[in-house]
């Protein structure tokens, strides 16, 4: 595991400090894509960022990659689900925003121990689940 210069080793930081941190990761994630694929109304650029941002999607990608997660991955994630938050957002069901924080704990703890490679992947499989959900939704 390469952990970034002067940090600590994040298997000892709170699973809801990673998710904060995996929630603004993965947030420059979708955001970088959305800009990159040409959009470039501020409008346009939220409404596609909040298929990608929302616990529901997150939850989807979480089990679309639950079987490809190593031991340490699952441990996170656990640690991610398992983490007591305060109260649950009223838009949302408890499975969903606890899933969601198991999947914004993952991506902290991958981006803190440098392993944007293996965010790159998981990104991928966020792609191909919020396209497929579009096209379902517009009937392609």
């Amino acid at each position: 595991m390469k952990n970034i210069p002067g940090q600590v080793n994040p298997a000892g930081i709170p699973a809801l400090v990673l998710a904060y941190l995996g929630d603004a990761v993965y947030e420059l994630y979708v955001r970088r894509y959305l800009v990159s694929c040409g959009y470039t109304k501020v409008d346009s650029l939220h409404k596609k960022a909040v298929a990608f941002v929302n616990a529901a999607t997150q939850a989807r990608v979480l089990h679309a990659i639950s079987d490809d997660l190593s031991e340490e991955e699952a441990a996170v994630v656990r640690r991610g689900r398992n983490a007591k938050s305060g109260s649950v957002p009223k838009n949302m069901s408890v499975s969903d925003y606890r899933h969601g924080t198991a999947f914004e704990t993952l991506i902290g703890y991958l981006f803190f121990c440098g392993r944007e490679d293996r965010i790159n992947e998981i990104f991928g499989t966020a792609c191909e689940i919020v396209f497929s959900s579009a096209e379902g939704d517009n009937n392609h």
